[in-house]
């Protein structure tokens, strides 16, 4: 099923139930047994780690969760990006998101009562390749920036509820 298809079938879902909109995700996490900082995450049939470095009181056996937080907005952008292009009709050769994030340990460390303990700036570098000129690439960048779930997850305060069980 191209991208269209898929656009077009969410498109026509929607309009005949807007219950069709929504949608729910799930991520499992929980520390491996006898590890301080090591996680495994399942989410559907997909197991991951993540852990700190070893500098920070891990292994390194894979990524830190705020690196994982970088690689989600990437990779939101890469797939926003082609969705965007196939609804815009606007040819792409490829597409590649570098995201560098700046934090200031101190908020998570609890060193100071005046600092976030997430990101203070992050980074997204673009780079697109393919025959259309640049203003319709600066028009992509532009509807991907509207709607790219993970970016709006940085830009704006969600909601978040926390129960302890």
């Amino acid at each position: 099923m191209s991208l269209t298809d898929v656009i077009e079938a969410t498109r026509s879902a929607v309009a005949e139930d807007p219950y069709h909109a929504g949608a729910v995700f799930d991520a499992h996490c929980a520390v491996v047994a006898g590890t301080d900082t090591r996680v495994r995450v399942r989410i559907r049939g997909h197991e991951q780690t993540a852990d700190e470095t070893v500098a920070r009181g891990g292994a390194d056996t894979g990524p830190n969760p705020v690196e994982y937080a970088l690689a989600a907005l990437g990779s939101c952008q890469v797939v926003t990006y082609q969705f965007w292009a196939a609804k815009l009709r606007l040819r792409l050769s490829s597409v590649s998101v570098e995201v560098t994030g700046e934090l200031d340990r101190r908020g998570f460390f609890g060193l100071t009562e005046h600092t976030r303990p997430g990101y203070t700036g992050i980074t997204v570098r673009v780079r697109l390749d393919g025959p259309e000129t640049r203003e319709r690439y600066e028009e992509l960048r532009r509807e991907v920036d509207r709607h790219c779930p993970v970016l709006d997850l940085f830009r704006a305060e969600t909601p978040v509820g926390t129960e302890l069980r």
